[in-house]
């Protein structure tokens, strides 16, 4: 199988030198990637993310939300499954000064606009097949979202699944930012929620591929 996956959080730039974040540390993600390179696949990294690439993927660096959008979009129709595993900001300045804003005794007005919703589009445009005999459509790409939430975690969890097509969601709540370690529920679209328990991201990282490795046409 080829993964494409993404990791880290985005950096939207208000100006050369200062720019809006989270605290993603794209830890999940490459946790993901060595799991994926380690049961055989190969997987293409884009990261937005200070961490040391894993040897023997493709890798992509990215900054901004929309730099991420791009890389997603030239490099997903070759993919099996693509994993968003990145923290992309929801929203990005509406204007990125030329020069250093310098300062003053005044207050700033930042004004932001929504950001593209890369897995939206990305469970929009996977590709299906239709099989003659069974006269029924049969997904050949899988997408796999996150879900971060800090209350009604499977209920928003479930909206998300079903709202941008996706194949399988994982939810976590904020305590997993910057830890290594975290528990995390899964649900594949029609099945049961499976939950994992406190456990390190590698562990995580290969519950999911192993899991996806199942539901993979």
């Amino acid at each position: 199988m080829h993964f494409l996956i993404t990791a880290g959080g985005t950096r939207e730039y208000i100006d050369p030198v200062r720019f809006i974040t989270n605290a993603s540390s794209g830890r999940m993600g490459y946790a993901l990637t060595r799991a994926a390179v380690k049961a055989g696949h190969k997987v293409t990294l884009i990261s937005a993310s200070d961490l040391q690439p894993p040897v023997g993927v493709e890798f992509v660096g990215v900054d901004s939300a929309a730099e991420m959008f791009g890389a997603v979009k030239k490099h997903f129709p070759r993919c099996d499954c693509l994993i968003m595993a990145a923290a992309v900001a929801d929203f990005t300045p509406d204007k990125q000064a030329k020069f250093k804003i310098k300062k003053t005794d005044k207050s700033l007005t930042i004004k932001l606009k929504p950001t593209a919703d890369i897995l939206k589009w990305a469970g929009k445009h996977k590709k299906t097949r239709r099989q003659k005999i069974e006269h029924r459509k049969q997904r050949t790409q899988i997408v796999v979202g996150f879900a971060l939430e800090d209350k009604n975690l499977r209920e928003q969890a479930e909206k998300k699944l079903k709202e941008k097509n996706l194949d399988m969601i994982i939810a976590n709540t904020p305590a997993a930012i910057g830890s290594d370690k975290s528990s995390v529920q899964i649900r594949i679209a029609g099945g049961k929620w499976l939950k994992i328990p406190q456990s390190s991201k590698t562990a995580i990282a290969i519950r999911v591929i192993a899991t996806i490795e199942k539901i993979i046409p």
